[in-house]
């Protein structure tokens, strides 16, 4: 495909300075917000700021006076346009067409920003087995960003996703050794937000996101392995072709539920489906958007729910005017059939997938049968259960151009979310040289693996849970606090109402 390009005037500053130690008050800087306690105010773009939380002054930055380090630090780009006059460009209008090679300054900054929130469905999630609660996520809804340190993130999460798996198998889900866990079987799978007032007018629009987490629970390893497609009509996903198809364990997790349980007596995509159409109602005098992002089974996840949206016109106004759909996927595997990828491309859902081009996970599957393969071979495996199709535009990102990074063979860090969105910060062409844009604490590469050069000083696998979530109580002992708001994660309101508004009765 041929891409026309535009120019942006960005301005180039170097440093020679060496990273100092993880600054954990990170700065948001695809916003440009801070953890501050001010008052409420539409989000600017800076011009140029030290990166990492660094004391270094800009005169300092612009002689490069310190030579103890070869990093190359920051770029800081100017964009010549407002987010709110292009953010159907940046959604995908055009399927990004000249935005990606040279990169497009407005579209690094909001793909960096949707995957961090796809990051925070991990950081959020209750993983510890020592914990009465794992398997669920960390915080309440209403505190949702709040505990994450965005105290100015200017989203309000409106609902958790919780997924289950009809396998009778329960060793497999992500629970608690404590015989009075907070449920058996669900797993929290990440959540629905909305921009308030003040994102909304630097968004240009109100945006209604979904983020969902990728692989953590052996459960949805099982998931990720169960290669073979299925017709999602089997599923009550509607489709008018039943040659489109999907990865069963994709499905699985998307539709099954377990109605003996509070927290997944409807699916995933009932629980989805049903909130996507209360806000569209609430705020159908405005401009909306629907994004969707997700990193390797989140991203897997991302596209069947983009898919289902618009296939079942949840994405549709009372007014006859449809909400665009986009996803951003990270580092997301094949999810269905070429007649998958044809229909969800020709219902008008945009997809931009980010990937690392040494991550595995991206080639899986349909290792043999997929979009690269000659023609032949692609008709033979239209009658296997085994033909897969990437859908989208692609951004395709190298790790080896970052001078941060140390040469390594682990494959998880290729995988790594973190990583990617260093790589998307640091990209900003084919052949252009690797340097930062934001004030992204490169220390966060190494949250959860060790990827950055030893020189920076950066422990591997950093990120903890402060005391593993113990506190002290009053009577001086050390013990897990209840979380008294557990019942926040259903929502007080019953969701049969849109359910049956949209003609998706739970008993079907």
């Amino acid at each position: 495909m041929r891409l026309t390009f535009k120019k942006h005037r960005h301005s180039a500053i170097f440093s020679q300075n060496p990273l100092t130690t993880p600054n954990l008050n990170r700065k948001w800087a695809s916003l440009g917000i801070s953890r501050s306690q001010n008052a409420k105010r539409v989000p600017t773009i800076t011009r140029v700021t030290p990166r990492n939380g660094s004391s270094v002054s800009m005169s300092e930055l612009e002689r490069g006076k310190n030579k103890e380090s070869n990093n190359e630090v920051l770029i800081r780009e100017i964009p010549e346009r407002r987010l709110a006059d292009a953010w159907k460009e940046i959604h995908g209008q055009d399927d990004w067409v000249g935005m990606l090679d040279p990169m497009d300054p407005l579209l690094r900054s909001e793909l960096i920003r949707y995957g961090e929130m796809a990051q925070a469905c991990y950081d959020a999630f209750d993983s510890n087995p020592y914990s009465k609660y794992c398997g669920s996520c960390k915080t309440e809804p209403s505190k949702f960003f709040q505990f994450l340190g965005w105290t100015q993130y200017g989203y309000e999460v409106t609902r958790y996703l919780h997924a289950s798996y009809n396998i009778n198998l329960p060793f497999l889900f992500k629970k608690s050794l404590r015989p009075d866990g907070w449920t058996p079987s669900a797993n929290w799978m990440g959540y629905v937000a909305v921009s308030n007032d003040d994102i909304s007018a630097y968004l240009g629009r109100r945006d209604i996101t979904i983020a969902w987490r990728g692989t953590v629970t052996k459960l949805e390893w099982m998931a990720d392995v169960t290669n073979f497609l299925r017709t999602i009509a089997i599923h009550k996903i509607p489709s008018p072709d039943p040659r489109v198809k999907a990865e069963a364990g994709f499905i699985h997790v998307y539709t099954d539920k377990d109605i003996n349980c509070n927290f997944c007596k409807y699916s995933a995509r009932e629980q989805i489906l049903a909130e996507i159409k209360r806000l569209i109602n609430k705020y159908e005098d405005e401009e909306l958007s629907i994004t969707i992002t997700g990193h390797s089974l989140g991203s897997a996840l991302a596209i069947i729910n983009a898919y289902d949206i618009v296939e079942t016109g949840v994405d549709v106004m009372d007014s006859g005017r449809a909400v665009p759909v986009c996803v951003y996927s990270f580092s997301g595997p094949r999810v269905g059939n070429p007649r998958f990828k044809e229909r969800l491309e020709g219902l008008g859902v945009k997809v931009l997938r980010v990937f690392n081009v040494h991550d595995r996970v991206p080639n899986v599957p349909g290792i043999f049968f997929n979009e690269h393969a000659p023609v032949v071979l692609q008709k033979i495996g239209e009658v296997s259960p085994w033909c897969y199709s990437h859908v989208g535009m692609e951004l395709a990102l190298d790790h080896k151009n970052s001078p941060f990074l140390k040469e390594t063979g682990d494959l998880a860090c290729f995988h790594n979310l973190e990583v990617l969105l260093h790589l998307v910060d640091g990209y900003h062409g084919k052949d252009q040289r690797f340097a930062l844009t934001s004030r992204r604490d490169v220390a966060l590469v190494n949250k959860a693996c060790d990827f950055l050069k030893d020189n920076l000083l950066i422990p591997p696998n950093w990120w903890k849970s402060e005391n593993s979530g113990l506190v002290k109580n009053q009577m001086g002992f050390w013990r897990q606090p209840e979380r008294h708001d557990l019942e926040e994660h259903l929502q007080a309101e019953d969701i049969d109402h849109q359910l049956w508004q949209l003609g998706l009765a739970s008993g079907y």
